[in-house]
């Protein structure tokens, strides 16, 4: 009986606005008056916008099976590259994750169907999380610290503090000085 009653408030509520405004009709305005801006997007020849293009040559370069790239930890103040090392396959940051990191409920408990979220299956029970699977098959966030593996099969861990800035390349480059080169061999 609860959640009808509930139901009802809702869809009046949205049927009527919310402090008088209709939702989804207004646009939006700043304080000072100024309402949004549109603009018309063309796409490629292919449909895509040269944004989604960019994204998806991004993740296509980055699943590339047996692909080889190169990795420079740069310094901020110097510009000397403190560490260099092939990457086979892409860098991937601590934070990324097969399974989400939050899940709203399982089966079996009772969850407003509107705030479920999406069905994912953890330890064999069918749970619902608000997080969206992103578009390398992975949950989470970037960074903290980077991981992977050279062209040689050794794993590298390399946690990221201020004072540097990370560059991944598919063809090497050229740098006058570098510090640590992780592929050369004692």
């Amino acid at each position: 009986m609860k959640r009808s009653i509930i139901t009802m408030i809702t869809v009046a509520v949205i049927s009527l606005g919310v402090a008088g405004c209709e939702l989804g009709t207004s646009t939006p305005k700043s304080s000072t008056g100024v309402t949004q801006a549109k603009a018309k997007v063309k796409t490629q020849a292919d449909g895509l916008t040269v944004e989604q293009g960019n994204i998806k040559r991004r993740v296509e370069l980055e699943n590339a099976p047996g692909a080889i790239k190169h990795m420079y930890i740069i310094s901020a103040m110097s510009g000397d590259v403190l560490v260099y090392s092939t990457v086979k396959g892409k860098v991937t940051s601590s934070g990324k994750r097969l399974s989400p990191y939050s899940v709203v409920a399982t089966d079996g408990q009772h969850v407003d169907s509107s705030s479920r979220g999406v069905a994912v299956e953890i330890g064999g029970k069918r749970h619902y999380t608000p997080e969206v699977l992103q578009d390398d098959g992975t949950y989470g966030s970037s960074i903290s610290y980077l991981y992977w593996w050279d062209a040689r099969g050794i794993y590298h861990q390399q946690y990221v503090t201020g004072g540097v800035m990370i560059h991944v390349s598919e063809q090497p480059m050229n740098f006058p000085k570098i510090i640590l080169n992780l592929e050369e061999t004692a």
